[in-house]
């Protein structure tokens, strides 16, 4: 595995494409496929995928990547999975899928997950298996399935993710890792155990369930599997784990105190550390990495996209434009304040149902003020999350960050200023992908630690905030905080 000329497919099943990326035993980026994965949308609140066109795909982008391998001189040693957290599907006693897979986007649960809040109960989940109790989690799912669809629950054999369904047909075992598990809310966090209070809740048997391994076993792959792919039979196939822990080690931030954030249309901000639990108020989420390392964090649901939704409202205007417009405004946007809140939002509220606000408009305030109000807002909501996780007991000294809206220099310094701390900003086009090759490396003996640094990992720039804008950012926090409260009573739209 030391060989510069063997190479790990990381195969990264994401919510829109599924990657392939091909690291070789220098922790280069050899080569990058990807394929399409539509998310079918519904009027419901349905965000699901066909599991079946998924697996063609990922077989497809596997064979095109060892493929490329193989032209330059490279040799496959081992595959290895990244998926995105909180899918769902129900497979029968075959294992073949009776439903699409839900993803975590499937808002069908929303209902569930309020009747929960309003028992009590929502607090007492959260804190046992570290997953919010929010209809992006297995657990609302399975609930709303359980009561509303009991045929289908009769007829189920198992509940598994998206990926295990995957990694099943590649090596002949349904097996969950850990860290994937870990998102379903039905994984006791201190005993790493099915949950028993939340099975009883989702109503699902632990028996129904796949079995649980950690994210570093290894699987062979299946003969007739690796004919289709053009790869060896018997290759290590390696569990993986969630895309969110790791993208935390993609960019090198698993050591203390190193918190890694990424932002694109949405965001996330995470930290490691070696022992699981959450903060009193239940603000972050905990997922489990692997070799007893754990992610602390909160996913915002509102980032880049706010700042396309103020050049698309604004007649088309281009993006660029608008931003370089925006930048001209000094930082508070001179007392406007924006709730961003478009998609509803996760950390710190776990609320879908949020609705977004702009507070203190004069006449004097255009589109470029507008603009920066927006992007703030998402500073600030990075910021109220880096508050959940000192709270949590997990300081934060330094940032590795990554991600297409920090190729912004407006964005990159209002959320360095919102977090008062330098912006490490890394080139993790590789993304989580290139987490789980290294994952791989690791379970096969080739990269001693999680811990361990790797040059690809290495920052490109630095972005220091600026003092007066970290104040003003600083002096209206806990107002955006208050008036988030205050709004949450607003009457819903008729629909």
């Amino acid at each position: 595995m030391k060989d510069e000329a063997q190479v790990v497919l990381g195969i990264d099943l994401g919510t829109t494409a599924t990657k392939v990326v091909a690291v070789d035993g220098a922790y280069r980026v050899v080569s990058t496929v990807e394929r399409p994965v539509p998310l079918h949308i519904g009027r419901g609140g349905d965000a699901v995928h066909d599991p079946e066109a998924v697996l063609a795909g990922v077989v497809e982008a596997v064979r095109e990547s060892a493929g490329i391998c193989a032209g330059r001189g490279l040799t496959v040693a081992a595959l290895s999975f990244s998926a995105a957290l909180h899918t769902l599907l129900a497979l029968d006693s075959s294992g073949e899928p009776l439903t699409p897979a839900l993803s975590w986007a499937d808002t069908r649960a929303a209902d569930t997950a309020r009747r929960l809040r309003a028992a009590g109960s929502a607090d007492a989940l959260h804190r046992a298996t570290g997953t919010p109790v929010h209809s992006m989690s297995p657990l609302t799912k399975l609930a709303r399935f359980t009561a509303h669809e009991p045929e289908l629950v009769r007829r189920t054999a198992t509940w598994c993710g998206l990926k295990d369904y995957v990694l099943a047909c590649f090596t002949g075992r349904l097996v969950t890792d850990l860290s994937c598990a870990s998102a379903t809310g039905l994984l006791d966090m201190r005993t790493t155990r099915w949950h028993g209070p939340a099975l009883d809740i989702a109503g699902v048997s632990a028996g129904r369930l796949p079995e649980l391994v950690p994210p570093t076993a290894v699987f062979a792959l299946l003969p007739e599997v690796a004919a289709a792919l053009g790869l060896t039979a018997g290759l290590p196939v390696v569990a993986g784990a969630g895309d969110g822990p790791l993208a935390s080690l993609a960019v090198g931030a698993t050591s203390p105190a190193t918190a890694a954030l990424s932002l694109g249309t949405s965001g996330a901000l995470r930290v490691v550390r070696d022992r699981p639990g959450v903060d009193e108020r239940c603000r972050v989420f905990c997922y489990y990495l692997a070799d007893g390392l754990w992610v602390l964090g909160g996913a915002v649901s509102n980032a880049g996209v706010v700042a396309q939704w103020a050049a698309d409202s604004f007649g088309g205007v281009d993006l660029g434009d608008l931003l370089k417009e925006a930048a001209e405004v000094e930082p508070g946007a001179e007392g406007l304040i924006a709730l961003p809140y478009l998609l509803g939002e996760r950390a710190p509220w776990w609320e879908p149902d949020a609705r977004g606000a702009l507070i203190g408009l004069r006449r004097g305030h255009g589109r470029a003020h507008l603009t920066r109000a927006m992007i703030e807002g998402v500073g600030q909501q990075l910021a109220l999350v880096r508050d959940s996780l000192l709270a949590a007991g997990a300081p934060i000294t330094s940032v590795r960050a990554t991600g297409g809206a920090l190729r912004s220099d407006l964005w990159a310094q209002i959320v360095a200023a919102a977090l008062d701390i330098p912006l490490e900003i890394t080139d993790d086009t590789a993304g989580s992908g290139f987490g789980a090759a290294l994952l791989a490396r690791h379970a096969l003996g080739a990269l001693p630690s999680l811990t361990s640094p790797v040059p690809a990992a290495r920052a490109h720039r630095t972005v220091t905030p600026d003092p007066a804008a970290a104040r003003r950012l600083a002096e209206t926090r806990a107002l955006s905080e208050q008036l988030y409260q205050l709004l949450r009573g607003m009457p819903e739209p008729p629909r």
